[in-house]
């Protein structure tokens, strides 16, 4: 099942792992120790953020590293730029009324 990005993000732990590998690639068992979960939990939500190829694995000896993919967040991080600007215009707005209507009443 091809999963969309948006649902791997929706999950908090997995936000949390990607915070994680943001700062640096880890194993699975070094992710796993910060958090409450078995072992297995941390290799489901990797394996979905893979699937989502916002994460990718990287072998290193015996060891896998997991590693953010940031050309993936850059994708998000363009779609959620159309909404920053029609926000940013709305309050923009809302300043511009604030500030007349404050004017107005001196």
């Amino acid at each position: 099942m091809r999963r969309d990005v948006f649902q791997a993000i929706a999950d908090p732990t997995r936000r949390a792992i990607i915070g994680l590998i943001a700062l640096q690639a880890m194993t699975p068992n070094a992710i796993a120790e910060h958090f409450d979960i078995t072992r297995q939990a941390v290799s489901k939500h990797l394996r979905i953020l893979t699937e989502c190829e916002l994460v990718k694995q990287e072998q290193q000896g015996r060891e896998i590293y997991y590693q953010l993919q940031v050309n993936k967040m850059k994708a998000i991080d363009k779609w959620l730029d159309q909404f920053r600007k029609i926000w940013e215009n709305r309050f923009d707005q809302l300043d511009h009324l604030l500030s007349t209507t404050k004017n107005h009443k001196k």
